[in-house]
């Protein structure tokens, strides 16, 4: 047997001592600093309090800690009329970072006006944040942010179903807010959800399960760039929706015919809109016993409308896929790439032909600068202190897609609160949840029509991120403020129809 110089028992107990070290996951914690901003040429004093709460199990046991960011405004001694925001991202995955500090919270990105990444990379004053008007809490879900799974002890593991699925989402997400809620003493303020991209899935679904199994009644939900929220729409419904996206693409990259490139975009759209729906849908139904004239007529239209050439339409049978679109639409022009959650991005590949980019040009750039901004944020601003990695995007898959019926949750959740209303807010050049397809989830989520009143629409001109544009920054927080002020209940007003 050969033997161990002393040196090597040594290195072996050190590596050993380093392998059996864990970062520490704060379990129930919180810091709290002061700050101001000035809102639309107002100073707003304000508390950030950051931490760390506990989701508990049926036993009591804390299995998961979920990182927030809690701002509220100074000086408001009674909150019973003061709205509370409850802000989500999506992903499923992805953590709170991006409407955090780049849409309502106090401090925005260092970008340039259009959302492009500077540098020195960085965080700045938002003078259109809604903190004037309502308080708000940005939620990481689990192994999102710093929101960690706490392991159980032993070698007991914990069973990812609790945590990683449409449903399971919202769960144990509302049991969390409850938490939230009552150790905040914010029972009485009206109550509203944000949520972005799959968000969107998580808000909708939430807004039934706090009403049935916390009885907590909200007044609003607001859908950011919502995905289907499990409203059907494959087929030739899904294809013929892509039409007015492709347009408002092709427009800002000046590529339709002159006469339509001349027109406003807000004024070309409803006439796409209308075409996607009366000519294109009808057409796609027939599928392969579509008349050869009649295919060859959609085609030239379709090609009028979107940039791509007729035959190419023709030869995908008048199905042009996301993919090809994004790598298709410049490479004749500039032999560039356009993004997929926001086309006004450019990207750049390693082969022109194909059928697909080889990369999301967009994030690319949005990591760019939100990563170090977040990072430095949370540590020195905000002085939240740890060891643990910042997911951006975090291991929560695979994730149980199963059972969606969210948007028909946000539907009865409406109909059993009469002071629940919906927003939906979409950028123009969003190719991955796109504004039309929006618009059809407001349209289908009430099939009665009898609530058509509460839902409103409203889009603007950039992506995904539509706020990551300093213009509509500015529009769609104040889209935001009106529409929450608009829903709070007048004083001593009756919940009932």
């Amino acid at each position: 047997m050969k033997k161990l110089s002393c040196l090597a028992i040594l290195l072996a107990f050190f590596h050993a001592e380093v392998k059996a070290q864990k970062v520490e996951i704060p379990v129930d914690t919180t810091v709290v600093t002061d700050h101001r901003v000035n809102i639309n040429g107002k100073r707003i004093d304000y508390t950030a309090t950051t931490g760390m709460q506990p989701v508990w199990n049926d036993e009591g046991e804390a299995v998961a800690s979920l990182f927030y960011t809690y701002y509220k405004r100074n000086g408001i001694e009674d909150v019973k009329n003061r709205p509370l925001v409850i802000s989500f991202n999506g992903g499923p995955g992805s953590a709170s970072v991006w409407m955090h500090i780049a849409y309502t919270g106090p401090r925005v990105l260092e970008i340039d006006p259009e959302g492009f990444p500077i540098q020195p990379y960085g965080t700045k004053e938002n003078p259109h944040s809604i903190l004037d008007i309502a308080d708000i809490v940005y939620v990481n879900p689990v192994n999102t942010g710093y929101s960690r799974v706490i392991e159980a002890e032993g070698d007991k593991k914990r069973d990812r179903d609790q945590f990683f699925g449409v449903n399971a989402d919202v769960k144990y997400l509302a049991k969390w807010i409850n938490t939230f809620v009552s150790r905040n003493n914010r029972w009485l303020s009206p109550k509203y959800l944000i949520g972005e991209s799959y968000g969107t899935t998580r808000v909708s679904g939430l807004a039934l399960e706090l009403q049935n199994s916390q009885w907590m009644y909200l007044n609003g939900v607001i859908l950011v760039s919502p995905t289907d929220i499990g409203i059907e729409r494959d087929g030739p419904v899904e294809i013929a929706n892509r039409l007015p996206y492709f347009t408002a693409a092709a427009w800002y990259h000046n590529l339709l015919p002159q006469e339509l490139q001349q027109r406003d975009l807000e004024e070309l759209l409803p006439e796409v809109e209308e075409y996607a729906i009366n000519e294109v849908l009808p057409a796609l139904a027939k599928g392969g016993f579509l008349e050869a004239e009649k295919k060859k007529e959609v085609a030239s239209k379709m090609a009028r409308y979107s940039g791509i050439s007729e035959e190419e339409i023709l030869q995908h049978n008048l199905e042009v896929p996301f993919g090809y679109f994004w790598k298709d639409l410049l490479r004749d022009q500039k032999g560039l790439t356009v993004g997929r959650l926001d086309s006004r991005y450019l990207g750049l590949d390693k082969k022109t032909a194909g059928d697909s980019p080889d990369y999301n040009s967009e994030l690319t750039s949005w990591l760019h600068s939100f990563t170090p901004a977040i990072n430095h944020y949370l540590s020195n601003d905000l002085n939240f202190k740890t060891d643990l990695t910042y997911f951006m995007f975090g291991p929560v898959h695979p994730w149980d897609r199963s059972g969606d019926k969210t948007g028909e949750n946000l539907r009865q959740a409406m109909a059993q609160n009469p002071n629940l209303d919906v927003l939906i807010q979409s950028g123009y050049f969003d190719g991955a949840t796109t504004y039309f397809d929006a618009k059809y989830t407001m349209w289908q989520l009430d099939p009665s029509g009898k609530m058509q009143d509460r839902l409103s629409f409203k889009g603007y001109r950039s992506g995904h991120m539509m706020y990551l544009r300093n213009e509509d920054l500015k529009k769609a927080n104040d889209d935001l403020r009106a529409f929450i002020l608009k829903s709070l209940p007048k004083p001593g007003a009756p919940a009932m129809y």
